[in-house]
């Protein structure tokens, strides 16, 4: 993983901007760098549909424009299904998602790994842990150089909270966490929106993982709304208890380097938002 070194923390859409419209992948970088936003998260969430071309293409104008990449995983992953074939598919689509967004010239990808299905929590981490081992080493075989990034989770019925994903990242190479900080405030029911609790965040990811944690950083932003039972919806930042701003605070105070996806509903919008705000500080 020595391909990618970042020199400050990036701001990217989930997805193409909502101004591409049904335009190319051409069009929707044209935009970001219009805008001054920093790339984009590639989603295959109903699957990983890029033909070879499309891939070698993003690819080439990545580079030309400077871009950062990242890649969602469908959303169709359950590596703690009780039905087996269920499971080895949910494995393919990550290999299938590491794969396209490797072609594309991504760095990282995530993925919702699990729902605990009422089972005990050492048992869905053993299973978790040993299926991405095998992605894991699928990946450094055939070359593929992605981060593999279980994503924190916004409900408290899915595997994912941030003591499970930083756990598997100390034991398998190659993989990260992907830090979902608005999934952590909705799974918590609160918390996890003050300034001195994502400070408390970050120094975790330095400290138990290593400072490279912080350097090749992939997380998530938005606005959500919650209840007692976690994540509901995402929701415009300036339309929800977020507190965005101390969040940027935090990571310019921990010099966070990598990608900042903005997941909000007016993806780019938010994205200039979080963006300005940053540069402000």
């Amino acid at each position: 993983m020595q391909n990618f070194v970042f020199d400050k923390l990036n701001f990217l859409t989930a997805g193409m901007p909502l101004k591409t419209g049904k335009g190319s992948y051409e069009r929707a970088f044209d935009i970001l760098e219009e805008l001054h936003l920093d790339g984009m998260e590639l989603e295959f969430v109903h699957g990983v549909r890029m033909s070879e071309e499309t891939r070698k293409l993003v690819n080439t104008k990545r580079k030309e424009k400077n871009l950062i990449l990242t890649a969602h995983a469908p959303f169709y992953i359950n590596l703690n299904s009780p039905e087996e074939e269920k499971i080895e598919a949910s494995v393919q689509r990550i290999i299938e998602t590491g794969i396209a967004a490797h072609a594309a010239g991504a760095f990282s990808i995530t993925f919702h790994a699990a729902y605990y299905m009422k089972s005990d929590k050492e048992d869905v981490y053993q299973k978790i842990k040993s299926k991405v081992e095998i992605i894991s080493d699928k990946f450094k075989n055939e070359g593929i150089n992605v981060w593999i990034r279980p994503e924190t989770t916004g409900k408290a019925t899915q595997w994912g909270d941030l003591e499970e994903i930083i756990r598997l990242s100390k034991e398998i190479n190659n993989v990260l966490p992907c830090v979902d900080f608005s999934h952590l405030h909705a799974r918590t029911v609160g918390q996890y929106n003050t300034y001195d609790e994502f400070c408390k965040i970050l120094e975790k990811l330095g400290k138990e993982i290593g400072f490279y944690a912080l350097d090749n950083f992939h997380g998530h932003l938005a606005g959500i709304d919650y209840g007692d039972k976690g994540e509901k919806k995402h929701l415009i930042l300036e339309e929800s208890d977020m507190n965005y701003k101390d969040l940027l605070k935090a990571l310019k105070e921990f010099n966070v380097k990598g990608a900042l996806v903005c997941e909000s509903p007016n993806i780019e919008d938010d994205a200039v938002l979080m963006r300005e705000y940053y540069y402000s500080l």
